[in-house]
């Protein structure tokens, strides 16, 4: 079983390469069979590193995250729910819309699971309408 802070810890470490656009480090504390699965995009949960870093290869071009609040976690014994409030600017296409540069915030819920001391799984739920909203508003 991990600790509270030992989850905090590799969540932090994901977020902060996340932010500094570091793909390398966004996929070193997950498993190698690592499960990431955004809801809703198109391509499904993807499984391994190698597909995580290809996936945050192209997040980090499309968007680049300014600020990731934490709003509430919860733990498990292997498990935490992290509520966030996501901020930032959106240079590429999120959700299937032209960014052009636009700020937008919207609430980001993770559900993280670990295993031999590692990220096993990384499953996010956006609020996709706050952001279309956001980037489609005159």
């Amino acid at each position: 079983m991990m600790s509270h802070e030992e989850m905090d810890r590799l969540i932090e470490a994901h977020l902060a390469a996340e932010k500094a656009g570091d793909t390398a480090g966004c996929v070193a504390m997950y498993t190698e069979d690592v499960e990431h699965d955004v809801v809703g995009a198109p391509h499904g949960p993807l499984h391994g590193r190698q597909a995580a870093r290809d996936f945050y290869e192209h997040l980090i071009r499309d968007i680049a995250t300014e600020e990731m609040v934490p709003v509430r976690s919860y733990y498990g014994e292997d498990f935490c729910v992290t509520e966030h409030e996501w901020r930032g600017t959106i240079p590429g296409t999120f959700l299937g819309v032209e960014g052009h540069g636009r700020r937008i915030a919207f609430r980001l819920l993770h559900v993280w699971e670990f295993r031999d001391g590692l990220i096993s799984r990384e499953n996010a739920w956006l609020d996709g309408g706050a952001i279309v909203q956001q980037l489609t508003a005159p």
